[in-house]
C-alpha cells in the first residue's frame, strides 16, 4: 500500500466506503510524507495487518504517539535506497512537497474562517518530514509514484534516466497544480499517467480538483500516453 487514508469527514466527496478496519492484509506501507492526509490511518492499518511501513525521517513519532509500534518503522536514511519486497523492487527517492501559493493559501483560510483552530493540531500532529517518491518494478513494469509534487528539474532530469511505464502525479497544493503535473509527464515521458490526491478528500481544508484540464493537456502533448483518471476504489488493470 502507499500512503493508504481512508478517514474523510463527512462533507468528503467522493465518499470513502472503505474503513482503515475493512483492511485486513498487506505486508509493505509505502509512505510518501508525513500530513495526516497520508498518513493517519497508517497505525491502525499496520496493527491490523502487521505491515512493515517505510517513510522519510521525521514522520515516525507521528505514527508513534497515534499507537503505531516502532519496530514495525523502517526510516530510509539515503537517496536511492533499494528495497526487495518479495519480488516486488523497491527504490526510494529524497522529494520535495510542493510549496502552497499564497492564491491557494487565502482561498483556504477563507473556506476555514473560524474553524482555524479547529484543525490547527491536525496539521501540527502530522510534520511532512523527508518526502519520498517512490519507484516500483513490477511484472516487468516501472510505476513511480509521487506524493506531492514538488520535484525540482534536476530531481526530474535524474529520475527519467530509467524509462517509466507508469504516472501516478498529484493534483494538489498549488493554483496551477495542473502545469506543475504536466511538468512530470514532460520530463519522465511515462506510458501511462494516472492523475491522483484531486479528490476533496477534508473540507474545508481541501477541495475538488477537476483532472479533465491536465487528460486534456497531456492528450494534447503527448498523444501516445494513456491517461486514466479513476474513480474511487477503482481497480485498474495494466
Amino acid at each position: 500500500m502507499i500512503d493508504p487514508y481512508f478517514s474523510r469527514n463527512a462533507k468528503a466527496l467522493p465518499k470513502q466506503s472503505l474503513k482503515p478496519s475493512d483492511i485486513q492484509a498487506a505486508d509493505v506501507i509505502l509512505i510518501s510524507h508525513g500530513h495526516f492526509d497520508h498518513i493517519y490511518d497508517v497505525p491502525a492499518i499496520a496493527a491490523n495487518t502487521r505491515a512493515k511501513v517505510y517513510c522519510g525521517n521525521g514522520i515516525a513519532e507521528a505514527m508513534i504517539r497515534n499507537g503505531m509500534e516502532r519496530g514495525q518503522i523502517h526510516e530510509v536514511n539515503s537517496d536511492g535506497e533499494n528495497f526487495d519486497f518479495n519480488g516486488i523492487r523497491a527504490q526510494a527517492f529524497f522529494s520535495r512537497h510542493v510549496k502552497f501559493d499564497r492564491w491557494l493559501i487565502l482561498k483556504t483560510l477563507v473556506r476555514i474562517n473560524f474553524r482555524l483552530l479547529r484543525y490547527l493540531p491536525l496539521m501540527r500532529e502530522y510534520p511532512q518530514g523527508q518526502v519520498l517518491s517512490w519507484r516500483l518494478i513490477v511484472e516487468g513494469k516501472t510505476i513511480h509514484h509521487f506524493g506531492s509534487a514538488g520535484s525540482t528539474s534536476d530531481e526530474l532530469a535524474r529520475l527519467s534516466r530509467q524509462p517509466t511505464d507508469i504516472l501516478l502525479v498529484p493534483l494538489q497544493g498549488h493554483s496551477d497544480i495542473i502545469h506543475i503535473a504536466h511538468k512530470y509527464v514532460t520530463a519522465l515521458q511515462p506510458k501511462v499517467v494516472i492523475p491522483n490526491h484531486q479528490d476533496n478528500f477534508f473540507p474545508p481544508i481541501s477541495t475538488m480538483v477537476d483532472p479533465q484540464p491536465f487528460a486534456e493537456i497531456v492528450k494534447r502533448t503527448k498523444p501516445d500516453a494513456e491517461i486514466k483518471i479513476l474513480e474511487i476504489n477503482e481497480t485498474v488493470t495494466l
